[in-house]
């Protein structure tokens, strides 16, 4: 009777393998250091490369030594125990570590009928490859046999498998485990107690399969995404899976990209563990080496499309980046795609905190480089949009205005950084072409928050940065806060004081014609009917009872200068007098003022008269706005 027949079990003693069968070992194999004692026969009976290292080195008493053996001893014991006609246990974990160490061992039909080899190829086909679960399992279980694996083709079948039933419906092919797990039956009812209850497992949207392959090897789930490319499986589910996997290991990412697209945020909430198997709590944690190479193989997988959502994913990956410290190439790529498309993302998401060095908060430069890449790129003609729109598409064709209003909005935000230079809000600002902003509030007031946070600038860092503002393009509104901001230097305070007359110029002529404020340009730029233009225009009834107000002050104005001059006359005409006739000169268009060195004589402050006409020659931080605006308007 062969040892095969007698054989009862095999048990292991400390290193060492036995086999029970009452016979005396006549062979040893070492695989990882642990010894298998065993019998030739059955050995070299089904394994060919055993039969043939057999007959080149007979000995009665023969020790081998199994080089990279796959699977390890683990996997050679499920063979030995095969060869000695012991019952084996096929399953969706051991199948490709079996496979491998079968093909090693050379266990074909020509050693034995329904060798190991033909049995595992026909559990493979027959039990595996049709059920989503087992092929998910058998990916997972195969890391450690990888190379070998990949010589068998059995790595392609399991993913060609997995492919295929990702573009079908998944109820067809072992149905979604992350909701049920093995509580349902066949036909899809959930099952209670092994009983058939009748209900239906609820439908599953496009991402039912994302947390089944994020159990995935990075390495595994690169090449997955690969063969699914090849099947023509739509980008947006793929960058959904590629979005699920990141969140799930990359630090922080899970926070920052904590809304996903459109429909399937709720499904999120409620998603657990996908698959129910102990080797899921080993993938849960990488080291940051990982990190970074995950990080590396997400990028090179994005496909280069455009997208809010997909641009708020790319800075959510630009953010860890920095804090793992990646090298400069990968920053760049980010930078560049990001820039292509960056009047979809939102200040929330530009507002990356410097990790570095840098005395700054936020991380001025890298988004400085991103407004560069915009302008320098032709990103509407480089990149295509998701379709349909569910990672929310869309380009307007406002997009520079988008894009110099969000830079505007995140130089406010990075304004009150005491440790930022005035060099850093010039080259934000300048990173924009001219003609990108149709109004300067904005600018104007990133730099007035930047003014009040920086009390000890001089005057000629601030005039350098009010130099970069426009002031034909503030708004009503703006020119008049800027009339009163004392944080402006004098010379910026006047030229806001001369542009603001022309506005209120051309308000008033828009009162009486208000085709006239419609054919108002701004060169280089088409009409511009925003904030204090469409007021104006919309309120022309307000501005002409205003108007009708400040003529009436003005003639009250001429008639005191009337007063003022028949009272200087009288007292001119008194022989005692030792005052000479004041010299009058022209102020606007409606009355004079008497000039300063007259006035230093004492002469014309004689009067309280005299010292009403005297407060309108005084500086203009002295004089009420009102009279202002009334020489604004008539002067």
């Amino acid at each position: 009777m062969s040892p095969a027949a007698k054989v009862s079990e095999f048990h292991r003693e400390g290193n060492d393998w036995f086999c029970r069968t009452g016979l005396p070992s006549d062979i040893t194999v070492v695989v990882d250091d642990v010894k298998f004692h065993l019998h030739k026969f059955p050995l070299v009976s089904k394994c060919g490369k055993l039969a043939r290292m057999y007959e080149d080195d007979k000995k009665s008493l023969w020790t081998t030594v199994l080089e990279d053996f796959p699977g390890g001893s683990e996997t050679f014991l499920t063979a030995a125990r095969f060869c000695y006609g012991a019952r084996v246990d096929l399953t969706s974990k051991n199948i490709v570590s079996t496979h491998c160490a079968a093909e090693y061992l050379d266990m074909t039909s020509e050693y034995g009928e329904d060798n190991l080899i033909s049995q595992v190829e026909t559990f493979l086909h027959k039990h595996v490859l049709r059920n989503w679960k087992d092929c998910i399992l058998a990916l997972q279980s195969s890391s450690h046999v990888l190379k070998s694996a990949e010589k068998l083709q059995t790595i392609p079948k399991l993913m060609n498998a997995v492919s295929t039933m990702v573009c079908t419906d998944p109820s067809l092919f072992g149905w979604p485990m992350m909701m049920y797990g093995t509580l349902q039956s066949p036909g899809g009812s959930i099952l209670w107690n092994g009983i058939n209850t009748g209900a239906r497992m609820r439908s599953s949207g496009s991402d039912w399969w994302y947390e089944d392959v994020s159990y995935l090897s990075v390495d595994l789930f690169r090449r997955l995404i690969k063969t699914m490319e090849t099947k023509g499986i739509r980008a947006e589910s793929l960058v959904g899976a590629m979005v699920y996997y990141a969140r799930k290991y990359l630090p922080g990412l899970g926070r920052w990209q904590s809304r996903r697209t459109s429909g399937s945020s709720n499904n999120n909430k409620s998603r657990t563990s996908v698959v129910s198997f102990s080797l899921a709590a080993a993938s849960s944690f990488m080291s940051p080496v990982d990190q970074i190479a995950l990080l590396e193989t997400i990028l090179s997988l994005l496909p280069e499309k455009r997208g809010r959502s997909f641009c708020k994913f790319l800075l959510c990956l630009l953010r860890v980046a920095f804090i793992l410290g990646v090298d400069g190439s990968c920053v760049k790529q980010l930078e560049r795609r990001i820039g292509m498309q960056l009047e979809l993302a939102t200040l929330e998401n530009l507002l990356i905190l410097n990790y570095s060095d840098s005395e700054t908060l936020y991380n001025v430069d890298c988004v400085e480089r991103m407004i560069r890449h915009f302008v320098s790129s032709s990103s509407s003609s480089e990149l295509s949009d998701f379709s349909p729109p569910s990672l929310d598409p869309g380009m307007s064709p406002s997009s520079l205005r988008k894009v110099a209003k969000l830079v505007d909005s995140y130089m406010a935000e990075v304004a009150s950084d005491v440790n930022l230079k005035p060099d850093k809000m010039r080259s934000l600002a300048a990173a924009l072409p001219e003609g990108s902003r149709p109004l300067y509030d904005g600018l104007y007031r990133a730099f007035d928050i930047y003014f009040k946070e920086h009390p000890w600038l001089s005057d000629k860092d601030k005039e350098q940065l009010c130099n970069m503002m426009d002031y034909q393009r503030l708004s009503i509104d703006a020119c008049a806060h800027a009339s009163h901001n004392d944080r402006l230097p004098l010379r910026v305070v006047l030229q806001v004081l001369f542009f603001e007359q022309m506005h209120l110029r051309t308000a008033l002529a828009g009162g009486t014609n208000t085709g006239t404020a419609h054919a108002m340009t701004v060169p280089g730029q088409e009409i511009v009917e925003r904030d204090g233009w469409v007021t104006v225009v919309r309120q022309n009834q307000v501005l002409k009872v205003d108007m009708q107000k400040m003529r009436s002050r003005v003639g009250e104005l001429e008639e005191e200068f009337q007063n003022m001059k028949r009272e200087m006359k009288k007292r001119v005409s008194k022989p005692s007098s030792s005052v000479s006739s004041p010299r009058l000169v022209k102020m606007g268009c409606k009355f004079l003022l008497p000039r300063a060195s007259d006035t230093a004589h004492g002469s014309v402050s004689s009067t309280p008269r005299s010292a009403a006409a005297a407060e309108h020659a005084l500086p203009r931080s002295s004089r009420h706005s009102k009279h202002r605006k009334s020489f604004s308007f008539f002067g």
